[in-house]
């Protein structure tokens, strides 16, 4: 059987060996009830019989051959919709099989390699497939964790009508689906703080940082006068005007603890799989509302990492980033490191605007880290996922010392809004409580500066 399009069948080798490999159950039942016929037939002197037994083994024999010598050309291709789907959702896998010869098929059973956290492995029986026809079906997936799944190869099993023999074509194709984490939508809140260019004022022209960040162009037919530049058109000899001012979009980093010694537990339910989920929701509310969002880690890895301030969204789709960033986290897991130095090492160069952080347990060094980050960015506002509680069962009780709120009160200390994560929070109520936490800090501030005058 050959295929052309977007699958290829593979040939199966190896002549009589290979089609009596795929005798089934009944056709080796023949062939032994043939045997044994005909040579009881010898032993009793019995003509009859012979023939009897002789047609019983040459039937499974006759099939075999028959099936392993046709030649079906079908073509075979997959469609995923979606490509890329949230964990816990179903995405829907749909299969197109064509014969491109000019004689109809026989039987064909169908099946589709997945890999068992998806699902059964789907198997379909096609009727006759007339000369130049086809058929589609389709099977659901469905994942509860994230990553990227193979489907295929495609595999096609032919049988004779008589079911004596089954042989087994494959295609070399085979298709990718990407699990991400989930999403959730977020409030529209108001987290600016002080971090530089956000919220209402994002939009800044890059004229305001001087003349000699002008980049000029010559004159064209119908440009407005107003934009000549005179100073640079005296310079250079002929008329150059101003660049159209472009407005900048406000930036905002997303920081997600990676390391392996800062989370306890495993599975869709741990914390750390919460704080994935969060970055991603994260990345997405902020791509939504204009910013140029960049995705970070603690080894210092950083998504999308092109152009010449890393960030996305300027120079990018957004959905070409959210797509890039999301397929990072599908397959993002615990780091080997132990601090988040790394990280601060990517930040060092300051006006980094918003930096929103999802952290794990946290020491005294990794708190005077992010107390330095802090300095190099607008705002600040951190997720703390205290690992002992989401491992931890609802009727223990907790110790008498809590660390996460002595990690807390060092993270706002150093500046940060800092909140913590109980065990399997909806993120958007900590949303707000987070614009809340700031709200009032920031009405404390401004109590005591106001006595202090």
């Amino acid at each position: 059987m050959t295929s052309g399009g977007t699958g290829h069948a593979e040939e199966s080798r190896g002549g009589l060996r290979t089609a009596l490999a795929g005798l089934t159950t009944r056709g080796r039942s023949f062939l032994a009830a043939g045997v044994a016929a005909a040579i009881c037939a010898y032993v009793l002197g019995q003509s009859d019989l012979l023939r009897v037994g002789l047609l019983l083994a040459v039937l499974p024999l006759v099939c075999a051959t028959v099936l392993y010598r046709t030649r079906y050309r079908v073509s075979g291709s997959r469609r995923l919709s979606p490509a890329r789907v949230p964990a816990g959702s179903e995405a829907r896998v749909h299969l197109r099989m064509d014969n491109v010869s000019r004689l109809p098929t026989g039987l064909l059973m169908l099946q589709d390699r997945v890999p068992y956290v998806l699902g059964p492995r789907p198997r379909f029986v096609l009727d006759r497939v007339e000369a130049g026809g086809n058929r589609e079906v389709s099977y659901r997936v469905r994942s509860d964790l994230r990553g990227r799944y193979p489907l295929g190869p495609l595999q096609l099993r032919l049988t004779d009508p008589f079911g004596m023999c089954e042989l087994t074509r494959s295609f070399s194709t085979y298709d990718t689906l990407t699990v991400i984490p989930r999403v959730e939508s977020l409030p529209p809140v108001r987290l600016s703080g002080e971090a530089k260019g956000y919220g209402d004022g994002r939009h800044r022209s890059l004229a305001l940082a001087g003349e000699d960040d002008v980049i000029p162009r010559g004159y064209r037919h119908g440009d407005d006068l107003r934009r000549v530049h005179w100073r640079l058109t005296a310079r250079y000899g002929e008329l150059m005007v101003r660049r159209e001012e472009q407005p900048q979009r406000a930036r905002c980093t997303v920081l997600l603890d990676t390391r392996g010694v800062a989370f306890a537990g495993a599975g869709p339910d741990s914390a750390f799989e919460w704080a994935v989920s969060g970055t991603a929701s994260t990345l997405v509310h902020m791509l939504e509302r204009g910013f140029s969002v960049r995705l970070l880690t603690d080894t210092g890895s950083s998504v999308p990492g092109e152009g010449t301030d890393g960030f996305a969204g300027a120079s990018q789709e957004s959905a070409d980033a959210a797509g890039l960033m999301m397929d990072t986290l599908a397959v993002v897991d615990h780091s080997d490191g132990t601090g988040l130095s790394r990280a601060y090492d990517v930040l060092r160069g300051g006006n980094e605007g918003l930096l929103i952080a999802f952290l794990g347990d946290l020491d005294e060094e990794q708190a005077t880290v992010l107390a330095k980050m802090r300095q190099r960015s607008g705002g600040a506002l951190a997720f703390l996922l205290d690992s002992d509680a989401w491992v931890r069962e609802p009727s223990d009780v907790p110790g008498p010392l809590d660390k996460s709120e002595e990690q807390l009160r060092m993270l706002r200390e150093a500046g940060w809004t800092a909140v913590k994560v109980p065990r399997a929070a909806q993120f958007a109520d900590l949303w707000r409580q987070a614009d809340r936490q700031r709200i009032g800090a920031a009405s404390t501030g401004s109590t005591s500066g106001g006595g202090g005058s």
